[in-house]
């Protein structure tokens, strides 16, 4: 895993009591970006771009409830309301007054993004997004997890297994090979594919499938109607959880989407199969709309 320096670590408290772990990187009065993670993983997901990003911004990055330092919400604490309110309290926490961020959700942090677009948080500080390897809708009917053509069938195997309730157990050599297969490119680098396995098998099971239940049945087409900011979007090529047509759909829909950028080969975990791809994303984000400039190599030793 990667190194990164020691974070300011704050539990921030959700609308409902939930406690959701957050660290923050980088010089204060830096531009800020907000790093919401997917379902199964953690905050750590995103060590590729939090050291990259943390010389020159201010990096807020949170546990999503039940995931890495979160605790596993009560029984009723899964839904795309519960992210929301989430995403909201982060924001409200770590963000002054007016403060904007570029906000970047890869997979349920894009769902997480949608859910959150209409709120009077949200837009106070969002100044623009990145919707990462995601979509609002259909995804257990167009996952390709399942190597069935389209329909009934596919749909309902897809979702016995995305929704399983069996322990992920050890990472061995065959979970790694299955969990390449149903999220990352056939190209991705063993040490990619380790990182991930540990932090996919290190999410608890209840709370692995408490999401699981909420995305089976996801419908956030109003939301991405409502995410009115800036929007960039990126999907693998190879991402077979949420495939390209996800993120083709949503450059269509939302009011202001500045670009779709599709990686060839990728997968499901593009911001650790192709951290460079997903953090110049942020950075040419942070330029455009807070101003941001990269810090030079003789500036960073001043």
């Amino acid at each position: 895993m990667i190194r990164l320096p020691a974070p300011r670590t704050h539990t921030v408290r959700s609308a409902d009591g939930a406690e959701l772990h957050t660290e923050v990187y980088g010089p204060e009065g830096a531009p800020a970006v907000v790093l919401a993670h997917g379902w199964t993983c953690s905050l750590a997901f995103w060590a590729e771009q939090i050291r990259a990003l943390a010389a020159d911004h201010r990096v807020i990055a949170y546990d999503q409830r039940g995931h890495g330092r979160s605790p596993v919400p009560a029984a009723g604490g899964y839904s795309t309301t519960a992210l929301a309110d989430d995403l909201e309290a982060v924001l409200a926490a770590t963000l002054g007054p007016g403060e904007r961020a570029v906000i970047a959700g890869h997979s349920m942090g894009g769902m997480t993004i949608m859910a959150a677009a209409g709120r009077p948080g949200f837009v106070q500080h969002a100044a623009a997004v990145l919707l990462c390897s995601t979509g609002p809708s259909r995804l257990t009917a167009e996952a390709t997890v399942v190597p069935l053509g389209p329909g009934g069938l596919r749909t309902r195997l897809t979702g016995v297994v995305l929704g399983s309730k069996a322990p992920l157990g050890p990472v061995t050599v065959l979970s790694k090979k299955v969990l390449k297969y149903a999220t990352m490119g056939p190209g991705s680098a063993p040490d990619r594919v380790d990182v991930c396995a540990r932090i996919v098998h290190a999410c608890p099971r209840p709370s692995r499938y408490g999401w699981s239940q909420v995305l089976a049945g996801l419908d956030l087409e109003a939301g991405v109607r409502d995410l009115r900011v800036p929007a960039a979007v990126l999907v693998g090529t190879a991402d077979r959880l949420t495939p390209p047509v996800h993120s083709r759909a949503l450059a269509e829909a939302l009011p202001h989407c500045t670009g779709l950028t599709e990686l060839a080969g990728m997968g499901h975990m593009t911001p650790v199969e192709a951290p460079e791809a997903v953090t110049a994303q942020i950075r040419e984000l942070t330029l455009t709309y807070l101003g941001a400039r990269p810090t030079t190599s003789k500036e960073a030793r001043a």
